[in-house]
């Protein structure tokens, strides 16, 4: 490095050049990738079976692989652990943002395996972003308590663009986790409100958690997540919000009386807690267990069970049908150029979609006459 002090002009004034920096990286270090061997479907079986975490991960990790030459083996290894499965009670949990979910979820695991034993298993779900397309997946900060303990499990995935606050494979993640030898699941949902009907269709209990002072009594009536419910409960019930919480919960419970009878024959309940200090975490899950206990002698509970199960195989068949859409081999070239099209304004959006079904619908007719 050149310094204009050290020029003849400047007499009698010297800089040192100095010492050049070594690089940031140990030259030293012989960095070697270890490349962790890719287990077969008879091992990973084997390891979910053993209830042995690491292995459960990984399968999770295969279910939730957007890569095709994946989709075989995980459908394979959920095959081989349906049998092993069933055997838990899951529980949806949901809410609006800042209700304290993941809170609320540390203390109800706590409480429930400090007082029924076995194992937890929580899948929360975090929100994906419309622009990058990432999650934080930070859930489990908030579990300080439960994440530390060897009878749980938890695991954060992303929506990854699905509808509902549910990733498509959550799912397949209960049977495995089930397999594990969890006899008790969380599913988390993101909190968007009134579209969480696909949580409520892969749990036996939702349970809908609220704050106070979110609206007026029209808020409590309005369809969608207040009428699949099968509890709500007020969460902050605690220091001068006591009052506040009392009275939205009575607003709940009037609210409830304008919907019909569930299916189930049950009348939800509403309660109120609080997940910082973990008072009145006992009554809830009393609620909890006496729905569970209900339900299981009327048999609704197996009902329920049936129906979720026909409702996700219709689920599956839209999404292979829209997976064979979009990498269709002749239609994705199409899809750019209709897309411009629409954009040009040559062509309408419901014109485009339909001459490139009708190609897709030809192009599988050649395909079977072949």
């Amino acid at each position: 490095m050149e310094h204009p002090e050290n020029a003849a002009e400047y007499k009698g004034l010297t800089v040192n050049s100095g010492v050049a920096q070594p690089s940031i990286i140990n030259p030293y270090l012989k960095r070697q990738r270890v490349r962790r061997r890719e287990l077969s479907v008879d091992e990973m079986v084997e390891g979910i079976l053993r209830g042995d975490v690491t292995v459960l991960s990984q399968a999770v990790t295969l279910v939730e692989s957007a890569n095709p030459t994946h989709y075989q083996k995980a459908q394979e290894v959920i095959e081989r652990c349906l049998p092993h499965s069933g055997h838990s009670i899951r529980i949806g949990i949901s809410g609006v943002p800042g209700a304290g979910k993941s809170t609320s979820i540390d203390q109800f695991g706590c409480h429930v395996l400090d007082r029924s034993g076995g194992k937890l298993a929580v899948l929360a779900i975090d929100p994906s972003s419309e622009r990058t397309k990432g999650s934080i997946l930070g859930d489990k900060t908030r579990m300080e308590k439960l994440s530390v303990r060897p009878d749980s499990f938890i695991r954060p995935s992303p929506t990854a663009g699905s509808l509902g606050g549910v990733a498509r494979k959550t799912r397949e993640t209960i049977i495995l986790c089930e397999a594990a030898g969890f006899d008790k699941i969380f599913v988390e949902t993101v909190g968007v409100g009134q579209s969480e009907t696909a949580c409520h269709s892969m749990v036996d209990f939702f349970l809908l958690i609220q704050v106070a002072g979110t609206g007026d009594e029209l808020q409590g009536i309005k369809r969608g997540i207040m009428e699949i419910s099968d509890g709500i409960v007020i969460n902050k019930c605690d220091g001068n919000n006591v009052d506040r919480c009392q009275m939205a919960a009575t607003n709940f419970r009037n609210a409830l009386h304008f919907f019909p009878m569930p299916e189930s024959g049950w009348t939800p309940k509403v309660l109120c807690y609080s997940g910082f200090y973990g008072t009145g975490v006992k009554e809830v899950w009393d609620m909890i267990y006496q729905y569970i206990d209900f339900v299981k002698q009327n048999g609704y509970f197996d009902y329920r069970r049936n129906e979720q199960s026909k409702y996700w195989m219709y689920e599956s068949i839209n999404e292979i049908l829209r997976n064979s859409f979009y990498h269709n081999s002749e239609i994705e070239p199409l899809l750019g150029e209709e897309e411009r099209r629409v954009l040009r304004g040559e062509k309408t959006s419901f014109a485009a979609a339909r001459d490139l079904l009708d190609r897709y619908f030809l192009t599988m007719g050649k395909r079977d006459e072949l």
